[in-house]
């Protein structure tokens, strides 16, 4: 494994590339005065130009969203790598040569490059063999499809010869050898010597995120071949079927800035997707959609940092697809993004559904999406006699684990209440079956056996940011009481804290904060208060409680006296809110009871409602 990029060659690599050419590539640049090139940022979306490049010293910066860094930090943001995959990018691109933590070059680097060079000129062999008449069963392939010259183009297809060595005396033409060709996994090995690999075969380039090609992927079209219907690139240096994704080096900007990822079934899906509009598909590579895919995935999607994300999976209604739904349901719990599942009419997949039904079609697809969780229980229902009393009964039975492994407090007793009315069965039996539910380790699927202990709980689903959370004015109070008592908790009062603890939120990711608060109520404030609070939270969360601490207080902390009556009366505010919820709850009660029998439960209401109006009357006095 390489170790670190040695820090001088970092500054080398950065200074001597020019941020305005890697730039330009993505971005049309105009001159903004000296020195100085501006264009529309492509980190948000702009009418007016604020992004502006200064070559001369190496940085961006953007005036609309703030965003700001080098040609390193370029990269990072706009290709969503890592700060060494970046690095090495740029050093390949102005064949500079690392040195690493060892001091020695990394031989790794070097093969790398080779391997990704062998790639991409064979990717440019295969494009220019789809347009000789040999390939004449790959081009009736696209075109029974759809897909014509142009969109052959834009996706890179090719046409692999059917020979035992085009290619490979194409490339020892340029200079490769046997061996490298072998690593690349463009030839196979026999007792004849080396072969092509792909041979008569329609060929899609695979690329990583930087758009570079590390493998192939292609189909069989010849009566005569006996190999399988796919035929994908073997593991090599450059290329792990599990971690790669058709089609992202296209998607990932829309995936970013849309939030959103359609995840298809084949290239040709994929494809269709992106000339139908639905820019943001991707396809596994000959392998199914798993852990590894879904890191992926959720770096490009932000994933991390929000839960208003979509992942919209397509499944093809036969056996296969069938499968490979329970398979993403397994995964499902990996993201924070919201999951959904797109079926086309009668069971079309993309490509058969745009080619039958046009480009409207597939958008109407995605747009017309089902959440994940209700297609599984449809799909578990749609197993059972519905008619019977027995087929209920089962059908609940098989429901009930997918109902209870449903984390979100505020989204299972909706599903739970639909399973209610699908089965018509009465709701208080189905809350029961699902409580036992919970308690139980399966989740959705007998087969799926000791898999479901691989899959780790969902984690919380904060935004990463106050700018995040909804502006509406229950969140407003929420977050400015949690700001007085994060900053000055002295001045609030150890009893007020206390008792804003106990109320409920309306912000589930304010309430971890509060939840934090209340764990430590022995000792508030002093030093090390903001270090207890934001080890309290999850990790995602602790972003919050530090700009709770640097948010500008509404009085300046001179003038302690008044910051103390505003500080007290934020916070009493808020659990006067929960007083009012109280005092409304207790009316609907009295008002049910009026005219009952129960005249000590009459009472009682009464009392507490006395009791709840003399609180209130209490906090109006702090």
């Amino acid at each position: 494994m390489a170790g670190r990029i040695r820090r001088s060659d970092v500054d080398e690599v950065r200074s001597r590339t020019d941020i305005a050419a890697v730039v330009g590539e993505q971005v049309a640049l105009k001159p903004a005065g000296v020195g100085s090139l501006k264009g529309l940022c492509p980190f948000h979306d702009e009418r007016s130009p604020s992004f502006t490049v200064r070559p001369a010293v190496g940085r961006y910066h953007c005036f609309g969203c703030g965003v700001d860094g080098d040609v390193i930090s370029f990269l990072m943001e706009l290709d969503h790598l890592a700060f060494t995959d970046a690095v090495e990018s740029l050093a390949a691109r102005i064949n500079f040569t690392l040195t690493y933590e060892d001091g020695q070059p990394q031989q790794d680097t070097a093969n790398r490059v080779r391997l990704l060079e062998a790639n991409r000129l064979a990717a440019e062999y295969f494009t220019a063999q789809l347009r000789t008449p040999a390939a004449a069963p790959g081009q009736q392939f696209l075109a029974e499809r759809g897909f014509d010259e142009a969109a052959a183009a834009r996706f890179g297809v090719g046409w692999a010869p059917k020979s035992w060595d085009a290619l490979t005396k194409h490339l020892k033409g340029h200079g490769f050898q046997e061996a490298e060709l072998s690593a690349a996994g463009l030839v196979s090995s026999g007792d004849r010597g080396v072969y092509d690999r792909f041979r008569g075969r329609l060929v899609w380039p695979i690329r990583d995120l930087t758009g570079a090609v590390v493998g192939f992927g292609a189909r069989r079209l010849l009566e005569d071949d006996q190999g399988p219907k796919y035929l994908n690139t073997p593991e090599t240096a450059i290329y792990h079927k599990s971690q790669v994704l058709y089609g992202l080096d296209l998607a990932k900007r829309d995936i970013s800035r849309e939030h959103q990822v359609v995840v298809v079934e084949g290239y040709t899906d994929v494809m269709a997707c992106h000339l139908a509009g639905v820019t943001t598909a991707v396809a596994t590579c000959g392998t199914a959609f798993a852990a590894d895919h879904i890191k992926v995935l959720r770096r490009v999607l932000g994933d991390e940092a929000s839960a208003n994300g979509e992942v919209v999976f397509t499944f093809d209604p036969d056996a296969a697809g069938q499968k490979a739904a329970v398979r993403a349901f397994a995964e499902e719990q990996r993201f924070s993004a919201r999951t959904f599942v797109a079926v086309g009419a009668d069971g079309l997949d993309p490509c058969d559904l745009r080619s039958q039904r046009g480009d409207a079609a597939v958008r109407a697809m995605v747009e017309a999406k089902h959440p994940m969780f209700e297609y599984m229980i449809r799909r578990v229902l749609d197993m059972h006699d519905l008619d019977a009393v027995e087929g209920q009964v089962a059908a609940l039975e098989a429901a009930v684990p997918i109902v209870a492994t449903i984390r979100d407090d505020n989204v299972r007793p909706a599903y739970v209440r639909l399973l209610a009315r699908w089965l018509a069965m009465d709701l208080p039996t189905v809350e029961r079956a699902v409580r036992r539910g919970r308690n139980r380790p399966a989740r959705a699927e007998p087969d799926r056996r000791s898999r479901e202990q691989e899959a780790p709980p969902r984690p919380p689903r904060p935004p990463a940011s106050l700018r995040s959370l909804p502006d509406d004015p229950a969140t407003r109070l929420e977050r400015e009481a949690l700001m007085m008592i994060v900053q000055v908790p002295h001045l609030v009062g150890g009893d007020l804290i206390r008792r804003s603890t106990e109320v409920g939120f309306h912000n589930a990711t304010l309430a971890v904060v509060r939840d934090a608060v209340g764990s430590q109520l022995a000792q508030l404030g002093g030093a090390g208060w903001l270090e207890r609070l934001t080890a309290e939270v999850p990790e995602p969360i602790a972003p919050i409680v530090q700009e709770l601490a640097f948010l500008p207080l509404p009085v300046r902390a001179s003038q302690e006296e008044q910051l103390a009556r505003t500080a007290k009366a934020t916070v009493a505010s808020l659990v006067d809110r929960h007083l009012l919820r109280q005092k409304a709850d207790l009316v609907r009660q009295l008002q049910r009871t009026e005219g009952a029998a129960d005249a000590d439960r009459l009472r009682e209401l009464r009392q507490r409602l006395v009791g709840v109006e003399a609180d209130r009357r209490t906090l109006r006095g702090v």
